[in-house]
Order: C-alpha cells, then sequence, then structure tokens
C-alpha cells in the first residue's frame, strides 16, 4: 500500500513536470525583438521609433581599398550585407592572431552564406601590400570574395578606424591627429 502510494505521487510529479515542459501556445509564436543601433563611440544603444529616425544614423562613408587579390573594395561591396571587421596587421605579436582566429571561425560558421561578409583592414599599409596580404590570407584560408583583407592609403585606414568604427586604441602606431 506504501509503494503504491509513493508511485501516486510520482506519477503526479511526473504528469506536472510533463506539463510544466509543454510548450504553451504563446510561446510556439516568434518573439520578434527589435534590435538597438549604435551611432555613436560611446556605443548607447538607440532603439528606432520610425523609419524618418533611420536617416540620421552613423552610416560607413565612401572608401575605396585593395584587397589581397589586388580587386578594389568599396563599400559598395559589402551594400545590404551583414560584415564583420577588424583592423591588423601580419606582423603583429600582439591581439591580431587572436583576433584573426576569430575571423577565421566567422568565416567557417558563415562560409556558405551570401550576405554575410569579412573585412580586415590592415593598418600597417606600407607594409602590408597587396602581395603580403594575399601570403597572410593564403595562410589563414581566407576565401576570397567572402574575406577580404585590405591595404591602402594610411590616412584613409586611419580614418575608418578612428571616425567610422570608433576604434580608440592606437591601430598598432603612434597616435598621429
Amino acid at each position: 500500500m506504501k509503494w503504491l502510494k509513493l508511485n501516486r505521487h510520482g506519477l503526479l510529479i511526473l504528469v506536472f513536470a510533463i506539463i510544466g515542459c509543454k510548450k504553451s501556445e504563446k510561446g510556439l509564436e516568434s518573439r520578434v525583438e527589435t534590435l538597438p543601433y549604435y551611432n555613436e563611440a560611446s556605443f548607447t544603444p538607440k532603439w528606432l521609433s520610425n523609419d524618418e529616425e533611420m536617416e540620421t544614423l552613423h552610416k560607413i562613408p565612401s572608401f575605396n581599398l585593395m584587397d589581397q587579390n589586388g580587386e578594389i573594395v568599396t563599400e559598395q561591396t559589402f551594400k545590404d550585407k551583414i560584415y564583420v571587421t577588424d583592423f591588423f596587421f601580419t606582423t603583429c605579436p600582439g591581439i591580431c592572431p587572436k583576433m584573426t582566429e576569430n575571423m577565421v571561425l566567422v568565416q567557417e560558421a558563415f562560409k556558405n552564406d551570401p550576405e554575410v561578409l569579412l573585412l580586415s583592414h590592415s593598418v600597417t599599409p606600407e607594409t602590408d601590400s597587396v602581395q603580403v596580404l594575399k601570403t597572410y590570407a593564403d595562410n589563414k584560408g581566407a576565401i576570397s570574395n567572402k574575406w577580404y583583407l585590405v591595404t591602402g592609403d594610411r590616412k584613409q585606414i586611419y580614418d575608418l578606424g578612428r571616425k567610422t568604427y570608433f576604434v580608440e586604441q592606437d591601430l598598432g602606431q603612434e597616435k598621429q591627429e
């Protein structure tokens, strides 16, 4: 009799557990949340209340750089795409290898998704030539037209880093303003 009573309690607990784990009808609906935008270097999130506010958002300005294949890369290369960007240099002994390792992981995760691209800016364009970037890209397994390693005018790259992507560090060089 005691065994039967314990089994009933166990059965009731099991039934309540199953009912509690069942998805509610409301839980089946997709919960839509809007993501914030970041409009300034403080990275204070901003949620838009209307489409007109979209016009005031921070945008990436025009740029013209050269990738590891000697091809011109502009902001139009990334139009209507999601992209991950970083700043590095091929001889960097510090954080760059870890950042590049993470870019390799991102590339692998999204290699079959044409909507996701990667963009790595060399902060030492005077040494990171197209050929140096090509060798580096090949060694890291960078997929052409997926991961763009770019070089070009030093001032343009530094302005992009500091004024557009809000990079606060030295970008590997003395800060010259």
